[in-house]
């Protein structure tokens, strides 16, 4: 590992230099190994936050108290420490630049990061694919990339639309609640436009958001999930 960076007070991005790196598409994960002194071994799978042009690899890790690998990762490993991949994994849930577009992303939480991936993918092309994320939050200060997502909004062109569940400032004039078919016929691209829908989060944001999806008419096979659930990581 090269560098640690703060996102938000639970969250790290890890910056590594693999040797030998293969390459990934965006949207990829790596399983990420560790092995104990006593030859106890444990893995767990993240998402790739990096796009395929950057040199270095980038994974995203939220911080579990009750996590067995997340707390070590976040808080033990430090620069010049290596740590044990294997990857890139996945070809369902990615995107290429000529997949075209428009591009609807949904994302709760973490699941923001294999997105971010695809929107610093998304960012350089020219021609101009529309692109709208929809993010799921608890509060403000949970929005993972925030700063780097305003910037795609001002500078790239990214319709950025960010959704409040718990709690928020006095000012906000954002949105309120969860991701559900009432916000999505307010802000999604309208079925008719045929986007290329790509839902990551926790299981029941997902299976709700994709539900939702269909419900408003939007084509099952034009919708890509990725899911995570509470598994100690």
């Amino acid at each position: 590992m090269v560098d640690l960076v703060d996102e938000t007070p639970q969250v790290k991005s890890l910056v590594l230099e693999p040797p030998e790196w293969p390459g990934h598409r965006a949207g990829q994960h790596v399983d990420v190994r560790l092995t104990a002194e006593d030859g106890y071994q444990t893995e767990r799978s993240y998402s790739i936050a990096s796009p395929p042009e950057e040199d270095k690899l980038v994974l995203t890790i939220e911080r579990l108290d009750d996590g067995e690998v997340s707390p070590y990762l976040t808080d033990e490993l430090r620069p010049g420490d290596e740590l044990e991949l294997r990857g890139p994994i996945g070809g369902y849930f990615v995107w290429e630049r000529s997949f075209g577009g428009p591009l609807l992303l949904l994302a709760g939480g973490s699941g923001i990061v294999p997105l971010r991936a695809i929107l610093r993918h998304w960012a350089p092309d020219e021609r101009g694919v529309p692109a709208r994320l929809i993010y799921s939050a608890r509060t403000l200060d949970e929005v993972i990339y925030y700063s780097e997502l305003m910037q795609l909004a001002d500078q790239a062109g990214l319709d950025l639309q960010v959704t409040l569940t718990r709690q928020w400032p006095d000012d906000w004039t954002g949105h309120r609640g969860r991701i559900n078919q009432e916000l999505l016929d307010q802000v999604a691209f309208p079925p008719a436009e045929r986007p290329l829908a790509y839902a990551c989060g926790p299981t029941a944001f997902v299976e709700a958001a994709a539900e939702a999806l269909v419900s408003s008419g939007h084509e099952p096979d034009r919708i890509r999930t990725e899911r995570f659930g509470p598994t100690g990581s």
